[in-house]
């Protein structure tokens, strides 16, 4: 907070009283005043007061922090433009469509969930929440896979494989609508995926492993799994 120095603070009656005073001012959500006052405010595009002209994707679009390499976090300024580059890079590749179920699996801490909130969001899909328990039960997350038939799943692999155990644990012959399972977050060993393909195969879902950092907008690299690249004898995806 001392670092982003943010100029509003948005929360609800219940948490409002347990958070630090940082000179920002407070949105509680579930308060009439607010509620009454947010819907006086106008419905046009918002513009910089500080250059007295309109939005543009070259402004940022949030403040997100890493853990940085000397231990203390580090904010990292990503604009509006980076967010709709990483989509549009994406779409050589995937056909998102608004038949799509996403999952926001990951907290809106980590960057992955830049891509699981804009993406369906972006392409008028469905974004589904995963409850904080649920995400931490691999056998109640593959219940809401099949249940709310989600087609694309973001994944670190540590996350895929406690998955992969469930599935076999289940024993169930209940289907996934999966389309897309993309790793990313941390290095994938593709051996460990040869029990998934063995019940699923490599095509449906097709299997993506992506990798970036914060500071370059979620993702930057692309590489689809074949069996032949997780018989490779290397240990490591070549995602370049």
């Amino acid at each position: 907070l001392q670092d982003a120095a943010p100029t509003h603070l948005v929360t609800t009656a219940e948490l409002a009283p347990a958070l630090p005073d940082t000179g920002a001012a407070v949105l509680v959500l579930d308060d009439p005043d607010t509620e009454r006052e947010l819907a006086g405010r106008p419905d046009t595009d918002p513009t910089d007061r500080d250059r007295g002209g309109p939005i543009t994707p070259g402004h940022p679009a949030y403040t997100i922090h890493t853990s940085g390499s000397t231990g203390r976090p580090k904010g990292v300024l990503v604009p509006h433009a980076n967010v709709i580059r990483l989509f549009e890079a994406a779409a050589a590749h995937l056909d998102f469509g608004p038949t799509d179920v996403w999952t926001l699996f990951h907290s809106y801490a980590f960057d992955f969930s830049v891509w699981e909130l804009w993406g369906p969001l972006l392409h008028g899909g469905r974004l589904l929440i995963v409850p904080h328990t649920t995400a931490r039960t691999p056998r109640e997350f593959l219940a809401l896979l099949r249940r709310e038939r989600v087609t694309v799943l973001s994944q670190t692999p540590s996350a895929f494989h406690q998955l992969i155990q469930a599935e076999q644990e289940d024993g169930a012959e209940e289907p996934l609508s999966l389309r897309y399972v993309v790793f990313g977050g941390e290095a994938l060993e593709p051996a460990r995926l040869r029990p998934w393909l063995s019940r699923h195969g490599a095509d449906r879902p097709a299997l993506i492993n992506m990798y970036g950092i914060t500071e370059t907008t979620v993702h930057v690299t692309h590489h689809r799994l074949t069996p032949a690249a997780i018989d490779h004898p290397g240990p490591l995806s070549p995602i370049g």
